[in-house]
């Protein structure tokens, strides 16, 4: 097993859900926690837990960032007007690395990631090789010409275990995507409930 996938499945052991919805994840079968106490009884958990766990499983969900720029992220949302909770998840599904993987281009977020970094992508006719670069509505996504047919991009954009989102608006054959819209949280198809109402309580507390 690559050290990648490890770390993913210890992921989803931690917070005990299967929170990238893949049909592989160890917690379909054993939703323990990892290590040698991961089966024992668990207690009940605090407020400040619950909030921490929702702060956690967000921050893992868009590729285990940071905390310093998950923070920055937060910080953004607080400053925006409206609901902080809605800014904080319009702003993480604004990500170039997010939006490449929401798109099907690739595989997983962790993909995404990679596949932004060594250049494979361009924002609006400009190769962009920044995962946190952040889009706005009516930005359009492309890959290069010479990535196209790269079999990681081919066999994500034929699988069929992930819908494209209607925020999201593909050309399969010219392989572009249009970031329609800011989307809320009700918007975003995750596979497992996220509580970013939490995560301000989080950080604001």
């Amino acid at each position: 097993m690559s050290r990648r996938h490890s770390t993913k499945y210890k992921i989803d052991r931690r917070v005990g859900e299967n929170i990238w919805g893949r049909p592989k994840s160890p917690v379909n079968k054993r939703p323990t926690k990892p290590g040698q106490h991961g089966q024992g009884r668990r207690q009940k958990t605090s407020d400040y837990g619950l909030q921490l766990m929702a702060k956690q499983k967000l921050k893992f969900y868009y590729g285990d960032i940071t905390e310093k720029q998950f923070r920055a992220t937060y910080d953004e949302a607080n400053r925006r007007k409206g609901n902080t909770a809605e800014n904080l998840i319009g702003l993480l599904e604004s990500r170039l690395d997010a939006f490449v993987s929401r798109s099907k281009f690739v595989p997983t977020i962790f993909a995404a990631r990679q596949f932004v970094n060594h250049g494979h992508v361009k924002v609006n006719g400009t190769k962009t090789n920044i995962g946190s670069f952040r889009l706005k509505p009516g930005d359009v996504v492309e890959i290069r010409e010479k990535s196209r047919n790269l079999a990681l991009v081919l066999e994500a954009l034929g699988s069929p275990e992930r819908d494209v989102p209607e925020y999201i608006e593909i050309d399969p054959k010219a392989m572009t995507a249009t970031f329609v819209r800011v989307p809320e949280l009700n918007d975003v198809p995750y596979p497992v409930k996220m509580e970013p109402a939490q995560v301000v309580e989080f950080y604001s507390s």
